[in-house]
């Protein structure tokens, strides 16, 4: 019998991938500038392969200084300049621009006293749900509650929370379960 874990095919070989597969992917985040984080580097992901993100996740922790929304919301034009020209991440004004947006919308949403984790995991209801795909071709891109999630996400002013994004977001901080029912990481989770 084979000792090696079967994972979900979309992390390869990698060892990056298969360290996020099955150290992170699908485990349920309940702290908000996590969440935060993750859903910024979802919306940087946006056109580009997750790998790359995962690459230059501590280039984009450095550089939005720890993803704390309080200093990012402040962040100014030569702080966009400084971005731009930062290799370590993806240099994409849009998105900085979006970032910065962000995190003042979710200070707005704090002022208002709506907790971010709260606000996320109500369109779950407060639980992970638990898929059971056998096969990869099976899992979509989108769903009714990540469509239900973006439009409030846009509503609350974020940018770069298409429907598409928010559903990997979703996928990642373990709101709904959609390794394979073959993968490693599906029955623990579940």
């Amino acid at each position: 019998m084979s000792s090696e874990l079967i994972r979900c095919g979309w992390c390869g070989a990698d060892d990056v991938y298969t360290n996020y597969h099955d150290t992170e992917w699908g485990v349920p985040e309940w702290d908000s500038r996590a969440l935060f984080e993750k859903l910024i580097l979802d919306g940087f992901q946006a056109g580009l392969a997750w790998i790359t993100i995962l690459r230059k996740r501590d280039g984009f922790r450095k550089a939005f200084a720890g993803f704390e929304p309080e200093r990012i919301a402040r962040f100014g034009e030569a702080d966009i300049t400084r971005l731009v020209a930062d290799a370590g991440i993806v240099r994409h004004r849009g998105k900085i621009e979006a970032t910065i947006g962000n995190a003042q919308a979710y200070l707005a949403m704090a002022e208002k006293g709506i907790d971010f984790s709260d606000y996320l995991w109500s369109f779950v209801d407060g639980k992970p749900r638990i898929n059971h795909w056998s096969d990869l071709s099976q899992v979509p891109a989108r769903t009714d509650q990540g469509n239900a999630m973006s439009k409030a996400l846009i509503g609350q002013g974020f940018r770069f929370v298409g429907p598409t994004i928010v559903y990997a977001f979703m996928q990642a901080v373990g709101m709904v379960n959609d390794h394979v029912t073959t993968c490693h990481r599906h029955a623990p989770l579940a």
